[in-house]
């Protein structure tokens, strides 16, 4: 019995069960790791040994009824830029090749606690900064379901591990779709949610107000039941919301009768290719046929997005950046004269180009002459922007739109040219802007056979109305259920 490409719950339940144990699960998908990791490239370290021992360890808890969560046991894996403690934490940097942080992000406690088995850490776009995966310092991370594409990012090594069935689930870090595109690329399923309502301490910061943690998983159930496990009130983060972990116990039923969904028609127009439009706009009449009003809209204020997102999260990258001096922690050139030799070679040897870009432009546009044509500018049309989204609500429960205007394209293919990557992250960054929750479930495939995303945005703190829409729809479909099946064979898709 093949038990890796269960979902997490499914798992869970076998393991409570005795049909299956922890460590049995845990051995499996380490295989997997070592079999098919050589070609996706979703790891940057493995815990192996650790893995089996807390394996072990979180069995005889659940034998002796200590453990009542329903993902005890079930093996999963954390982006690398989410602390886990004496564990490499690289955020896909030379910067950071050997840091090792003294403590555990909140998240990671409250996943061990839950019974959690983390296998490893996952490849990203170093600091975050990258929509594909390939800014990584430990190469680029491989789509499975065509090793020569991209993963996405900057979760790619999050959304790759899920689909090549290396992780039964991960969590990965979202800024301006760092969740929802590799989702998109890699035909898992994740949620982005609602600024402050998980904590982001120990998350390795790249723009602060922008960063929030979540999870990938194989379908939506799955990430639900993550959601409320990390979700919370946390003191430690000052921007941790006071309100009860999530509760998605009401969200399985399948009933959507009434739900009113709005459709921006600015985002269906030039950039969108046919392959993406054509699914996104059939899963609305799938909604539509479950009972959902579907009405289109115009939202045009979200035309900016792009500009004011590139602006403020480049500005909080600079300033975040700053302490990687070199002193401290995390990589140190050693044929340095002086104090301030230490820090530019340092920086400019630790930091990768598009690390370097982004706090280039950060730093520019806090400069004294630029600050309020550029920074503070963008800020006052981030105010339009969550005011737009307002309005929008009060008249739809969501709104429904792609995620990114492509399928996943070849890895290198648009490496040299950063303005065309930015444009990607078009139909996401606004959601991280206005602070709000989104998911991204699979809904078909491209005339290529390249897995293609629905994206689901709501109101502050309404992940609920969300996660019951996506659940309707997948118990409807089918695509979160295929599997790229020659990619999970060591080869490759295509």
């Amino acid at each position: 019995m093949d038990i890796t490409n269960k979902t997490a719950l499914e798992i869970g339940q076998m393991i409570k069960n005795k049909e299956v144990s922890s460590p049995e699960v845990t051995k499996a998908m380490l295989e997997n790791i070592k079999s098919r990791d050589k070609s996706v490239n979703a790891f940057i370290s493995v815990f192996e040994d650790e893995a089996m021992a807390q394996a072990e360890k979180v069995q005889s808890d659940i034998d002796k009824g200590n453990i009542a969560s329903p993902l005890a046991g079930v093996p999963m894996a954390i982006k690398d830029n989410i602390c886990t403690k004496d564990r490499l934490t690289s955020c896909g940097s030379k910067m950071l090749y050997n840091f090792k942080p003294p403590y555990n992000a909140t998240v990671t406690d409250k996943l061990e606690s839950g019974g959690a088995i983390v296998l490893g850490k996952l490849n990203m776009d170093e600091f975050a900064m990258g929509g594909s995966t390939e800014t990584s310092y430990f190469g680029a991370a491989h789509n499975p379901w065509d090793t020569d594409r991209v993963t996405g990012g900057s979760s790619g090594g999050s959304a790759a591990s899920v689909s090549a069935e290396e992780a039964i689930y991960a969590l990965g870090s979202d800024t301006g779709g760092s969740i929802r595109q590799p989702c998109s690329f890699c035909g898992v399923s994740g949620i982005k949610p609602t600024y402050g309502g998980v904590s982001r301490y120990g998350l390795v910061a790249f723009a602060s107000s922008l960063d929030q943690i979540g999870p990938i998983g194989r379908d939506i159930k799955d990430c639900a039941e993550v959601l409320s496990l990390i979700s919370g009130h946390d003191p430690k983060d000052s921007t941790s919301v006071k309100r009860a972990p999530y509760d998605f116990s009401d969200c399985f039923d399948g009933n959507i009768k009434g739900m009113k969904i709005g459709i921006p028609t600015n985002y269906f127009g030039k950039g969108l290719d046919e392959d993406v439009k054509k699914p996104v706009l059939e899963s609305a009449e799938t909604l539509k046929k479950l009972g959902a009003e579907i009405e289109e809209f115009e939202m045009s204020i979200v035309d900016y997005a792009i500009p004011t997102y590139y602006v403020l999260a480049c500005a909080e990258a600079s300033s975040n950046l700053s302490r990687y001096d070199g002193i401290k922690y995390g990589y140190r050139n050693r044929d340095c004269e002086d104090l301030m030799e230490v820090y530019l070679t340092s920086r400019s040897e630790g930091f990768g180009m598009e690390v370097k870009r982004r706090i280039m432009l950060g730093s520019f546009v806090l400069s004294s002459g630029y600050y309020d044509a550029y920074y503070n500018k963008s800020l006052k049309v981030r105010g339009l922007i969550k005011k737009s989204f307002d309005e929008a609500f009060s008249s739809y429960d969501m709104i429904l739109s792609p995620v990114a205007p492509t399928v996943a394209y070849k890895i290198g293919e648009n490496s040299s040219d950063p303005l065309k990557m930015y444009l990607g992250d078009i139909y996401t960054v606004s959601v991280n802007l206005a602070g709000i929750p989104a998911v991204s479930v699979p809904c078909g495939f491209g005339k290529n056979g390249m897995p293609v995303g629905l994206q689901l945005i709501g109101n502050a703190f309404e992940e609920n109305k969300l996660v019951k829409a996506a659940y309707a729809f997948q118990r409807e479909t089918d695509f979160h259920l295929k599997k790229p099946e020659i990619a999970l064979k060591g080869g490759n898709a295509q």
